[in-house]
């Protein structure tokens, strides 16, 4: 590698930003990111517009703000799965995510076909 285990998790952090303005018009507040054996684990705070904050008062709007969330991102997943194996070196084998509209957070979860936490041991 040529990159620190830090350094990596900030390159990873800072692309994970841009990809979210470029794709879906708007950065979170704040990102960090996490290798942890071969899984890439990256919170996003701050993902929710002023107006999603408001339609999550409601069950219904809660669930709709999800949905959406979630189509959004699903949709740009091969895009954020190639991002990530660029930067790691490792194919991503599955990814997961979820938006919590009570903290306005979003957690991205990559799992890689390689235990990129032992090359930094």
């Amino acid at each position: 590698m040529q990159w620190s285990k830090g350094e990596l998790e900030d390159k990873i952090s800072k692309a994970l930003t841009q990809w979210e303005k470029e794709y879906l018009g708007r950065g979170s507040v704040s990102v960090k990111t996490d290798i942890v054996r071969n899984m890439v684990i990256v919170l996003l705070k701050g993902v929710l517009t002023p107006a999603e904050r408001n339609l999550a008062q409601t069950t219904e709007g809660m669930l709709s703000i999800k949905k959406i969330r979630a189509d959004l991102v699903e949709s740009g997943s091969d895009q954020l799965k190639e991002l990530i194996a660029n930067l790691t070196g490792s194919n991503v084998t599955s990814f997961y995510t979820d938006v919590s509209t009570r903290t306005g957070e979003r957690v991205m979860v990559f799992i890689l076909s390689d235990n990129l936490e032992e090359q930094y041991s």
